[in-house]
């Protein structure tokens, strides 16, 4: 299939030649009157690289090549500048520029310069970089992440880490709530204690009573002996309760008990041991709609819920995706001893535009298949999972081809949000829906 190209250039005639010269050349070409049109589309389509004018009236190539990076830094740019210019493009360069042409154009070095891009994709994430991105705590704990949301995370885990505080960690399935609780202890002054893990959905009551608890020899059948609880375990140090909206109501009762009076009581014992552990726990339920159910104990709740930390989904932070692909990429290249440099444009496009129900955990699954799948240097399209193949249209004249209904909607409002400046009152306006109509939909695809 030949490459697709975005040809932005405020000059149309210019702009008209260049398209009939790649034509030519048997590539697709698509064409953008100045930069902000050329972001724009990268962000709706999928292309194998942009070749773009630097001086424009509107947005100049500087800027769209930021902004274009930002959202797919897998994305070959190449641009051209008058002679005069040519600081400007070296400058582009140490941004992420994949090359620049002098004007007017040596049509040998375009044909040369276009060809290497469109068959040497590139990921210009070094390992050096990525190591300058992620954050660790002082057992090697690491987070992923630049997003502003991000950002707000890392700055709350910082603050609430030195207290002794009880903390509630929310946030849908595969978003990384444990590796929050593993920050929150590496940075405090817990850190050389024990942290320990007890999933609060893996065990059935009778058996998670006496894993948190403890129990003494004969207190149940098979107890052939005493054994210590994870609270014993964790004495002072953390314990992380995973899945707590799981615990049964009954079990719930003790664990409020035992939260405070900082005592633990082993199943079949008489008295109580006197433990110093501070709770962090985590659930991907809404905690408040559980307590109204009747499912989840109010007091309880309340004492958790002293400090609550929101780990947000994976497509609320859409700009991480490449620093994790990356990240996941590599230690899984290394691991399969596979000698991979990245993601071709159109593989990272997939990555960017899919939903992510699975979130983070997803996100390193398909990118671990990806690179047992590799046949090449780069990871294309067709080496990630099926269910990814529908996230950008197989065919560049119909962009919504392969995309659900949902899908497309949920671009609608993103796109028109951003062009906005999150405006939500214009938003509805331009999408011809009332703002109430727009505040339900921003709700069903955790938009808000």
């Amino acid at each position: 299939m030949a490459a697709r190209i975005l040809l932005v250039d405020d000059d149309v005639a210019h702009r008209s030649m260049l398209k009939t010269l790649l034509g030519s050349w048997h590539y697709q070409v698509q064409e953008a009157s100045d930069g902000a049109e050329a972001v724009a589309l990268v962000q709706a389509e999928a292309f194998d690289l942009v070749l773009s004018d630097v001086r424009m009236a509107q947005m100049d190539g500087l800027t769209a090549l930021k902004e274009i990076l930002a959202f797919n830094p897998a994305l070959p740019v190449i641009l051209m500048t008058a002679y005069s210019s040519v600081e400007t493009a070296v400058e582009a360069l140490r941004f992420g520029a994949f090359d620049y042409l002098i004007k007017p154009l040596d049509f040998t070095a375009l044909a040369e310069t276009v060809k290497r891009a469109a068959e040497t994709p590139h990921t210009p994430l070094e390992p050096r970089q990525l190591r300058n991105l992620l954050e660790t705590g002082e057992d090697g704990s690491g987070i992923l992440g630049q997003s502003q949301v991000m950002r707000k995370l890392l700055g709350d885990i910082a603050t609430v880490a030195p207290t002794e505080a009880t903390v509630l960690i929310c946030g849908e399935s595969g978003t990384g709530k444990e590796l929050v609780a593993r920050a929150l202890h590496a940075q405090s002054e817990r850190r050389t204690q024990p942290f320990v893990v007890v999933n609060c959905a893996a065990l059935a009551e009778n058996l998670l009573e006496s894993e948190l608890f403890g129990h003494e020899k004969g207190a149940f059948t098979g107890a052939e002996k005493r054994r210590e609880g994870r609270f014993l375990q964790a004495d002072h140090g953390t314990l992380f309760l995973d899945e707590i909206g799981e615990m049964p109501l009954a079990l719930q009762a003790k664990l409020l008990r035992c939260l405070q009076q900082g005592e633990v009581q082993r199943v079949g014992a008489d008295t109580p041991i006197t433990v110093d552990v501070r709770v962090l726990a985590a659930t991907n339920r809404k905690l408040e709609e559980e307590v109204r159910k009747g499912n989840f104990r109010q007091d309880l709740f309340f004492r958790l819920n002293v400090i609550s930390l929101e780990v947000p989904a994976l497509r609320n932070r859409r700009e991480d995706i490449p620093v994790l692909a990356a990240h996941f990429l590599e230690v899984f290249a290394r691991r399969n001893k596979k000698e991979l440099k990245g993601f071709a444009p159109k593989a990272m496009d997939s990555l960017l535009r899919y939903p992510w129900p699975g979130n983070v955990r997803e996100l390193e699954n398909a990118v671990e298949r990806a690179v047992i799948m590799a046949k090449e240097s780069f990871i294309d399209r067709q080496d990630l999972p099926p269910a990814l193949l529908g996230a950008i249209p197989e065919n560049a004249d119909n962009p919504l081809a392969g995309m659900t209904l949902d899908h497309v909607e949920r671009l609608a409002i993103e796109q028109t949000l951003k062009e906005t400046g999150e405006n939500k009152s214009e938003t509805a306006r331009r999408l011809g829906i009332t703002r109430a109509t727009l505040h339900n939909k921003l709700k069903k695809y955790s938009l808000e």
